[in-house]
């Protein structure tokens, strides 16, 4: 995928998916902000740090260097091999999103490079199906760490998946956690390093493999970062939760992740944590 491409989809998603007019909403401080401020600061809210969701695509312009993404396996998309009808048909469903978000899945895999390091990267799309771990998303990851095995180069996933394993699949999209984990695992013996990025949301299938499986596991601030949804314990064990539950900052607290880092200091962020990891 061209770079000019990218930057096409990227304005296209604002266009269509923030509100009219020249202001937006924060969600977490209510204020309203001027949207030109809000998308040169990288999708933050000026007044409270509040993280906007981005496309994959913004993703791509903003972390990595102008024109170094390669995109891989760009043309695998699934199949209905249930062919599951219960409500919707899976090919009905896959239709209406690839549509709508203008992907073939709900990861984007590919060769970029971060001040000049290679590196191998794969990005999940919470609005394609929440990011559910589907066959094709548990192909192109596990092709990537096993590209990267081969290379001797770093991966970095950075993840905003909200599905679990995608019913409309069954038991095949639910193996891909322990696929992609196994790739994880083969892909340690090259001594490369892997970098996971979890972002809001990152949840079920995708945080309870590959995702938490980094070197080192960076959170963006305020993200909600688990298994089960808070409410979802909540009704089950009918108890209060911990103030702050599942967040990236109780996850830090928590040792679950090892540190916190804003949007327009991850690029940084990675190419230190490459030079200390040995590949800069």
């Amino acid at each position: 995928m061209a770079w000019d491409d990218l930057k096409r989809i990227a304005r296209r998603k604002k266009k269509k998916d923030l509100p009219e007019g020249l202001w937006v909403l924060c969600k977490k401080c209510r204020n309203t902000v001027y949207r030109a401020v809000v998308e040169e600061n990288c999708s933050m809210c000026p007044e409270c740090g509040y993280h906007f969701s981005i496309t994959p695509h913004e993703r791509i312009i903003m972390h990595f260097d102008k024109g170094s993404f390669q995109e891989i396996d760009g043309n695998m998309e699934s199949v209905d091999i249930l062919d599951f009808s219960a409500i919707q048909s899976y090919r009905e469903k896959l239709e209406t999103v690839q549509k709508k978000t203008r992907m073939r899945s709900a990861v984007i895999t590919g060769k970029a490079s971060i001040n000049g390091q290679r590196v191998y990267t794969a990005i999940t799309d919470s609005r394609f199906m929440m990011g559910s771990m589907g066959s094709v998303v548990g192909e192109k990851v596990t092709r990537t760490f096993e590209r990267a095995g081969e290379e001797h180069l770093p991966v970095i996933t950075i993840t905003g998946s909200g599905g679990g394993a995608r019913m409309y699949e069954g038991m095949i999209s639910l193996m891909q956690m322990a696929k992609t984990s196994a790739a994880v695992s083969r892909f340690r013996d090259s001594g490369s390093p892997y970098i996971s990025v979890v972002t809001n949301p990152t949840m079920a299938g995708v945080m309870a493999s590959f995702a938490s499986l980094g070197d080192v596991v960076i959170a963006e601030p305020g993200a909600l970062i688990g298994f089960t949804g808070p409410r979802v314990i909540k009704q089950t064990i009918n108890t209060d939760l911990p103030e702050g539950f599942q967040s990236s900052e109780f996850l830090l607290e928590h040792g679950m992740i090892d540190m916190i880092v804003r949007r327009d200091q991850m690029k940084d962020t990675l190419d230190s944590l490459l030079f200390y990891m040995g590949t800069g």
